[in-house]
């Protein structure tokens, strides 16, 4: 190779590989926007959907900008300082404008057009480089081919390495960084090419970014503080969501990507309203499938019935652990968790009782609401028919059903979808962190009612008030309508629709 073919092909190894860096935070950026907006706006398949499709529009005319940029090398070493500072700082900028403001919208897809545009431009950019310079070989779809590379390796490490251990505003900054890595090498290896302007731009870039990354601990901690306004005990992201836990005085609450679960001042009421009405319906109550439930609070309503088996099936193993390791969170469930009858299964609700083939006496299902496809599954038609499959033959089943307040539509949707299987009777309780809560119990058509008498020491449900939770007024009553169907899924927009109505 003659001297000077060699630092063409030094050039060309650097820019091949910045392909791979780039592409690979390009998507980083993505993934984390689309998180951060099902994380703050809610419904994670809408959010996503709404995420890629901006983005790619985006890279698309970002990409036909290119051809402007008179300078290719300029334009790449810029492309780079500007994502590495507008996709650094998305995530931390976007938490402190919803602390601050409420505002999620703009500042988050307005980073996310800029990441985009800026994103599009690399690979043609990096093709006039690589031509320019005279590379050996050089073939378009060699750069293409990196590139998909690059969204593999991001697209795997985003869930099982990136969020557990790095969290949202601390991998923005982290891969904002990269980029201006590759600027910075890009600035050497083409310094001949390139001003002090450039240098400068770079440097404090390089500063503010850092910074902002040895800081994001203590500003992250801060963002939350203001977001939850209480004592911040356990904060973190497991592969599924947030979880963050806080107190105030000796309320404890959790919180599952900022949506609350349960207040110890009023969980009792929640759960004595899920389980005991069910159990006191039971024939027989030796095997209890708890789907959910990941707290252990409804375990340990069941436990008082003093079965043989409990198996609580929950997605999120970083849930179960810490509510059955923890001991100050433990001894919210009075160890229900630890107990020896209660099996914990960390596995998708759907899919454990399609593939199943164990039978159980009572299935209490403590599931999140149906506010998107993936959660409404679990309150299709089509899941109840494979629930049924998995009940004994006076197995009786309860679900939480979401508010027939603020949602009656989905309410009664849920309802008539489990009179598929089964003869039903919804029933609410209020419950003061959520307002009025339904519950539908589902049991077999021909079966004769009965009624045990529920565990002493009850906080309050009395069978005077089971009497009354039956009754429903004008406003939360009976209306008619679709059953929930993986076809047709009507019970998402029911309840986004009903909620949106009271508080958007």
């Amino acid at each position: 190779m003659s001297e000077a073919a060699r630092p063409n092909r030094g050039a060309e190894i650097w820019l091949l590989a910045t392909t791979l860096v780039v592409a690979v935070a390009g998507l980083i950026y993505e993934l984390i926007a689309a998180t951060v907006s099902s994380y703050l706006l809610g419904d994670s398949i809408r959010q996503f959907s709404f995420v890629i499709g901006v983005f790619l529009a985006a890279m698309g005319v970002g990409a036909w900008a290119s051809r402007w940029v008179i300078d290719a090398v300029t334009g790449f070493v810029r492309a780079q300082i500007g994502l590495g500072l507008i996709g650094g700082f998305a995530a931390l900028v976007t938490f402190a404008s919803y602390a601050a403001t409420g505002a999620v919208a703009l500042p988050l897809y307005g980073a996310l057009v800029a990441v985009g545009l800026l994103s599009g431009m690399e690979i043609p950019l990096l093709a006039r480089i690589l031509a320019e310079i005279g590379a050996g070989r050089f073939r378009f779809e060699n750069v293409l081919s990196v590139d998909y590379l690059g969204a593999l390796v991001a697209s795997l490490a985003f869930p099982v390495l990136i969020v557990p251990h790095l969290g949202l505003v601390a991998a923005g900054l982290g891969f904002g960084l990269m980029n201006l890595a590759v600027a910075g090498g890009t600035l050497w290896l083409f310094r001949a090419r390139l001003g002090a302007g450039d240098w400068l731009g770079w440097f404090a870039a390089v500063l503010a970014v850092a910074a902002a990354l040895v800081w994001s601990g203590p500003i992250a901690a801060a963002l939350d503080a203001r977001l939850y306004a209480e004592e911040i005990v356990l904060n973190e992201r497991s592969a599924y969501q947030q979880i963050t836990v806080t107190r105030h005085r000796e309320r404890t609450r959790l919180h599952l990507d900022g949506a609350i679960q349960f207040d110890t001042i009023d969980e009792h009421r929640y759960h004595e309203a899920l389980v005991h009405p069910a159990m006191a319906q039971a024939p027989r109550r030796a095997r209890v499938l708890i789907l959910g439930g990941g707290d252990g609070m409804a375990a340990r309503e069941v436990l008082r019935w003093d079965p043989e088996a409990v198996v609580l099936v929950d997605l999120d193993p970083a849930v179960t652990g810490l509510f059955r390791d923890r001991a100050d969170l433990a001894a919210l469930n009075d160890g229900a968790l630890r107990d020896d009858r209660v099996t914990v299964v960390n596995a998708d609700a759907f899919t454990w009782v399609r593939d199943g083939a164990d039978r159980f006496d009572v299935a209490i299902l403590d599931l999140p609401d149906p506010k998107n496809l993936s959660l409404s599954r679990l309150y299709s038609a089509e899941f109840y028919r494979l629930l049924a499959a998995r009940m004994s033959a006076q197995g009786v089943v309860v679900t939480q059903a979401g508010s027939p307040m603020f949602a009656p539509e989905a309410f009664w949707i849920v309802a008539r979808t489990l009179r598929t299987e089964w003869s039903v009777t919804p029933y609410q309780a209020y419950v003061p962190s959520f307002g009025l809560w339904g519950f539908v119990l589902a049991v077999p058509v021909r079966m004769r009612p009965r009624q045990a008498p529920y565990p002493q020491d009850l906080r309050w449900l009395t069978p005077a008030v089971w009497s009354a939770a039956q009754v429903f007024d004008a406003e939360t009553g009976p209306r008619e309508g679709p059953v929930n169907t993986l076809r047709t899924h009507p019970l998402p927009r029911a309840y986004t629709a009903g909620w949106d109505r009271w508080f958007q």
